[in-house]
């Protein structure tokens, strides 16, 4: 069997480097490109990574890096102010996209469905690649529809690039869908912002410190009771297997598909 060509886009950063920690411990993907921004460029991306020299190393053009290596699959973890922009330049290549980047909400879903059909590839967005995290939202999709209110605390470390977090916003976007109405008024704020956000009428607060790598916690309440969802991810070592699944399965999709939940469900 052929081992399915891949390149990590964004790849000095904590999950692009992950991600190659996963693609080069499966012997049925084969990591062909490594793209970067400023930092770690000219670095050997399995090095970069913490296992061994392979002879890649990490560029700073996305799409010159694509025209030159032909990739199957590019996996994107970058930032949401180019993310949108990588999708484009990944299908115009003629590869499928895995998206782990933030900042794609089901908004912005019609456009990248257009992108895809042009190109006749496909695209996984997925705001988590930990199966607990997917689960945890599966769960709380579930609770919702017997609790009258629901918060969602996230936390990451401090160096993550946007607030709340995709998990959050996916998470209160599958409540959101499973309820008729939301009754939660937020109180008047003696001190602007201390409640939070709101998406959908969902309270979310982020919290930003060291220390963190990924956490959520769904807290409903209900007359006398509360019940919590949580969920931890203690090291990125909880995204590999999801990552690497999703790198095989983009292909067998159909078109633009939004949540990693969908591929478990096969």
């Amino acid at each position: 069997m052929t081992a399915i060509r891949v390149v990590v886009n964004g790849a000095y950063g904590k999950m692009g480097r992950t991600a190659i920690q996963g693609i080069l411990g499966d012997p049925q993907l084969e990591l062909v490109g490594a793209v970067g921004r400023e930092r770690g460029l000219g670095l050997d991306a399995g090095e970069a990574a913490g296992s061994e020299r392979v002879g890649v190393a990490i560029e700073g053009d996305l799409a010159a890096c694509l025209e030159r290596v032909r990739p199957q699959v590019v996996v994107d973890f970058t930032l949401p102010a180019v993310v949108k922009d990588n999708i484009r330049t990944i299908l115009g290549a003629g590869a499928h996209a895995v998206v782990g980047t933030t900042g794609i909400a089901e908004g912005d879903l019609p456009l990248i469905q257009e992108w895809s059909q042009e190109a006749g590839k496909n695209v996984l967005v997925a705001p988590n690649f930990a199966i607990g995290a997917v689960l945890m939202i599966k769960f709380a999709r579930e609770a919702v529809r017997y609790f009258p209110a629901v918060e969602i605390i996230e936390a990451h470390n401090p160096n993550k690039a946007d607030a709340p977090s995709g998990t959050a916003i996916k998470t209160a976007e599958a409540m959101q869908g499973a309820r008729a109405e939301n009754p939660v008024v937020l109180s008047e704020e003696k001190i602007p912002g201390v409640r939070g956000g709101a998406l959908n009428g969902i309270p979310i607060h982020s919290v930003r410190l060291p220390g963190y790598v990924a956490h959520q916690q769904v807290i409903f309440g209900g007359l006398g009771q509360t019940l919590t969802l949580r969920h931890d991810s203690i090291s990125r070592e909880s995204f590999i297997p999801g990552i690497v699944l999703a790198i095989k399965k983009v292909a067998q999709l159909d078109g633009v598909v939004y949540g990693f939940e969908h591929l478990l469900d096969d």
